[in-house]
């Protein structure tokens, strides 16, 4: 049985606008779960019903096998870790985190033992009568994280923990979470607009757009195999280029991008000739080759990325592409290609993924 079932949850607010469009799933008991989407996609307003923040217009929750849609938040067994981390700047750091035992009502002894337990877990025992001024960006996530997890919640909700963090101490972050995770064993639930974050973190992600999950699965799942062009744009990075359907070779799509030919998995779809499709190709799966049957393409820029070099191109068709090359690799073999240079591009045929063209406005 799901630890936490969600059944057919609907949100809409004035306006007009619906936040989450008839969403169903359910958490394996331990998992760690990522709700990933662009700023405005649903994700938080999800993560609010589930701790009892809003209240859905239709469908239910159930929590542990009982139904807790119409349950306060402190009727429910998850905890929340909020991006700003609300912590009470006049409280000591041991007086955060056994804030919430005490508002409920918990012996003075067994609040003092289970706050030690808490930031013993996060390594800020030596912290307990520090002010949360005094505290680092990441030791204060920290006792955020102490005083969510005090209460043994069955579920910890992650609203963008990190997202307030320099870029290096996020990095850090983000392991410290997951072997908290590990230790614990609780369920996690993070929502998170950063793909890397989540590609790190998750056991599973499940993708959002416009208030809909349009993909589940594990991190290597929606990278290798994205169910549309927007999962494969947002796990990652993909050139999305147009081309046209010329017919099939055995199990392969041939496809024309301008007056030049490409081959690509079929991916158990039947595309008939003429048909305009999409072709899905990652920036590190291509291979600079001058050879017949190479695509051509002019480089436009290239950009440094510190282990990689990035050329910005432009196919023959007119159609932009990236490439990203091993750095080291690159200069042992050759200078990198300068601007107006005409280079050849060649790409597995398994490495392309191919999408029905999208509708134009």
């Amino acid at each position: 049985m799901s630890i936490l079932e969600v059944e057919r949850l609907t949100k809409a607010f004035p306006g007009g606008v619906t936040a989450v469009d008839d969403v169903s799933f359910g958490l394996a008991e331990g998992e760690f779960v990522t709700l990933l989407g662009p700023s405005g996609c649903g994700k938080t307003t999800m993560l609010r019903m589930i701790a009892g923040f809003e209240s859905p217009d239709t469908g239910r929750i159930l929590l542990g096998g009982r139904d807790v849609t119409d349950d306060p938040p402190y009727k429910r067994q998850v905890n929340t870790v909020f991006q700003d981390y609300a912590l009470f700047p006049h409280m000591s750091v041991g007086e955060n985190v056994g804030y919430g035992l005490r508002i409920a009502g918990a012996k003075r002894d067994e609040i003092a033992r289970r706050v030690r337990e808490a930031l013993a877990t996060v390594d800020l025992l030596g912290k307990i009568d520090a002010k949360p001024s005094q505290l680092s960006g990441g030791q204060r996530q920290r006792v955020a994280l102490a005083r969510a997890i005090i209460r043994r919640p069955k579920v910890l909700l992650l609203d963008e923990p990190l997202s307030a963090l320099d870029v290096k101490l996020r990095e850090a972050m983000q392991v410290e979470l997951r072997h908290l995770h590990q230790k614990l064993g609780i369920t996690f639930i993070l929502v998170t607009h950063d793909q890397k974050e989540a590609l790190v973190l998750s056991d599973r992600i499940m993708v959002v757009e416009r208030g809909r999950i349009v993909q589940s699965g594990t991190p290597s799942e929606l990278y290798e195999n994205p169910a549309s062009p927007y999962v494969a744009d947002f796990i990652g990075t993909a050139n999305l280029v147009p081309a046209r359907v010329l017919g099939a070779e055995g199990d392969l799509l041939v496809a024309a991008i301008g007056e030049e030919r490409i081959q690509a998995r079929r991916g158990g779809r039947d595309f008939a000739p003429g048909a305009e499709v999409l072709l899905a190709i990652r920036p590190e799966k291509v291979l600079l080759e001058d050879r017949p049957d190479a695509l051509s393409a002019t480089v436009t820029e290239t950009m440094f990325q510190g282990n990689s070099l990035r050329l910005k191109l432009e196919l023959g068709g007119g159609a932009p592409f990236a490439v990203d090359l091993p750095l080291q690799a690159t200069l042992q073999q050759t200078r990198p290609p300068e601007s107006g240079a005409r280079i050849g591009l060649r790409v597995d045929p398994a490495n392309i993924i191919v999408f029905p063209a999208e509708p134009r406005p």
